[in-house]
């Protein structure tokens, strides 16, 4: 999953992550070594430290996770790709200009002011 989530583009040199157990195992941690990734822990407790991805949790969350009911683990990772694709293509955000992601790389691309009207 993160080979996958990082193909298109160049990587990070830091990740800021949160204290939860997702974010705290080894696995990622030996990823993040292996590609010369810094991971960045916010403190313990302060979730503004990470607001934009806070904020991401919340709408994933609130959109995707409690809307539906998985009963296998193919369902969810089918459920979930939908929401993302949809989320990156289809779903104007605010801080794009009300663009879409997608629309937005488009016109960074070909050069255009990317939050000109």
């Amino acid at each position: 999953m993160l080979e996958r989530s990082t193909c298109p583009r160049p990587l990070a040199p830091t990740i800021v992550v949160d204290n939860g157990p997702e974010f705290a195992g080894w696995v990622l941690d030996a990823w993040a070594y292996r590609r010369g990734i810094i991971l960045a822990f916010i403190q313990p407790g302060k979730p503004t430290q990470n607001a934009v991805v806070e904020s991401f949790n919340s709408r994933l969350r609130d959109e995707c996770l409690n809307a539906h009911w998985y009963v296998t683990g193919t369902e969810a990772q089918l459920t979930i790709e939908a929401w993302r694709d949809d989320y990156n293509t289809q779903h104007p955000h605010g801080s794009l200009g009300r663009r879409t992601p997608s629309a937005f790389a488009a016109r960074l691309k070909e050069g255009t002011p990317v939050l000109a009207s």
